[in-house]
């Protein structure tokens, strides 16, 4: 069965690839699984019928017929399981791939998110510019250790897993801050990634739903 997954019908990020259902692109593209994608505008989802698919409202859900998931960790993890090319045969190998997936969530994701989040909707109040130094700073503390952790790797425990996956969109979020271009091998990293075929066909697939989109303004 060719699962369905949710985006957005006008990104918000103008094809930059870092909307959410990338993640979940990439992964299915990795995999060699043919997908579904319905495109929502904001204006349903809020609604009840996209909230019986995410509580939260949110981007992407995944549907392969009686199983509905959201939250791209989930669905990343469930695709990885699934099918063979993002988790390492071995057992032990394969659950550092997984610590991985949750570091790149819960770790090294929210400082990112946290700085990101008040160019949009704090830039014109007066403590801005003393915030954003200290958010800066948390930010750099994580990728300090993740450069540290990474060294001359090519990937974050050998071969390429669902946890880089995760990562790269991670760090990705922090292009145009100027951030990694302070580390040269998280930068060389995230290219590596960029660089893959799976990456690049999912990039192509997200970038044409904004041209699409665009064009029909």
């Amino acid at each position: 069965m060719i699962p369905t997954i949710t985006a957005f019908e006008r990104s918000p990020d103008r094809g930059q690839g870092l909307a959410r259902d990338m993640r979940v692109r990439w992964a299915l593209e990795e995999v060699g699984l043919l997908y579904d994608v319905r495109l929502l505008p904001f204006s349903q989802m809020k609604e009840p019928a996209h909230r019986a698919l995410h509580p939260f409202g949110q981007i992407p859900t995944y549907e392969e017929g009686d199983l509905i998931l959201f939250e791209t960790g989930s669905i990343v993890l469930h695709i990885a399981e699934n099918h063979a090319g993002l988790l390492p045969a071995d057992r032990n190998a394969r659950a550092r791939a997984i610590t991985w997936m949750f570091a790149a969530l819960n770790t090294v994701e929210p400082p990112i998110v946290e700085r990101e989040m008040p160019g949009y909707l704090e830039r014109n109040k007066p403590w801005y510019e003393e915030r954003l130094p200290i958010l800066t700073d948390r930010v750099r503390h994580r990728l300090d250790d993740l450069a540290g952790r990474l060294g001359d790797a090519d990937w974050l425990d050998g071969a390429f897993s669902a946890g880089d996956l995760l990562m790269v969109t991670v760090l990705r979020r922090l292009d145009g801050s100027g951030l990694l271009e302070e580390y040269p091998n998280l930068s060389a990293y995230v290219a590596r990634g960029e660089a893959r075929p799976a990456y690049e066909r999912a990039f192509a697939d997200q970038l044409a739903v904004f041209t699409t989109a665009s064009a029909g303004r």
